[in-house]
């Protein structure tokens, strides 16, 4: 199987960014730990890092902000003083331990940072909701021919049908695209299909704007309201959890970011 390695950096430790330090200092204090994780996130200026061998890409295709993966970032670094049940209901459900609209958020964290979090939510969240959309009909289609068709594959099928391009092709333009320090080193010979997280993300963004560049602006439109219809599916599905198990009610863009994706995975 093909392996890949990270371009190697220098070994010097990177300082601590001194949103970090003040974010450690409030948590100390036992105070309004989200505040302080919002005030972070709006002071937070690095794009990416690596923080004990993992890569932390906060901002997508220079464009597309993944707050909750900087909250993650954030609160890992908190070892443990941020009540538990708060953190997996924010990590894990985009749910904040108080009341936020959105409003109230673009402020926290600045017209620009809103701004790619916007990105981010079109361009991974509802872009993740219109693969699963055309998965769904693919599965209805084969369906109504008496099952599985053999020989065929899923995912290939609905690559093909968004993008017009088989998945190893998409890929390897993916790859081929990245700046030359974000390229990873591969062994000669087939695609390799293996691919982490942080860079599935990046893939879906490039997706996104790839089917924007390619399909003309009615297939656009059609495609979009599709994927708005599964968004609103999910967001319902999501209410009625959060009712049934009496959680706290959160703003459409929380439940988008964190819902959604869970969900399309």
């Amino acid at each position: 199987m093909p392996t890949k390695t990270k371009t190697q950096a220098t070994t010097k430790k990177p300082p601590i960014p001194a949103p970090l330090k003040e974010f450690r200092s409030a948590v100390k204090k036992k105070g309004d730990w989200f505040s302080a994780l919002l005030k972070a996130i709006a002071q937070w200026e690095l794009a990416e890092e690596e923080v004990d061998g993992r890569l932390f890409q906060y901002l997508i295709g220079g464009e597309a902000f993944d707050w909750l993966l900087l909250a993650e970032r954030l609160c890992e670094d908190a070892n443990g003083a941020i009540p538990i049940d708060e953190e997996e209901a924010l990590l894990f459900f985009g749910r904040p331990p108080r009341p936020l609209d959105d409003e109230e958020f673009r402020h926290a964290i600045g017209d620009s940072k809103h701004r790619a979090h916007l990105n981010f939510i079109y361009g991974v969240a509802v872009e993740e909701a219109l693969q699963l959309t055309v998965e769904e009909e693919v599965l209805k289609s084969w369906r109504s021919f008496g099952g599985w068709n053999k020989g065929q594959n899923l995912y290939e099928e609905v690559y093909e049908r968004l993008y017009g391009r088989s998945l190893a092709e998409l890929l390897t333009a993916f790859r081929e695209d990245l700046p030359h320090h974000e390229r990873l080193e591969f062994v000669p010979g087939p695609p390799d299909l293996e691919i982490t997280y942080g860079e599935a993300r990046a893939f879906t963004y490039w997706l996104f704007k790839f089917r924007l560049q390619q399909s003309d602006p009615a297939r656009v439109a059609s495609d979009t309201r599709k994927a708005l219809a599964k968004v609103s599916e999910l967001e319902m599905a999501a209410r009625r959890r959060a009712q049934f198990l009496r959680l706290p009610d959160v703003s459409p863009s929380q439940i988008l970011e964190a819902e959604v994706v869970q969900s399309v995975r």
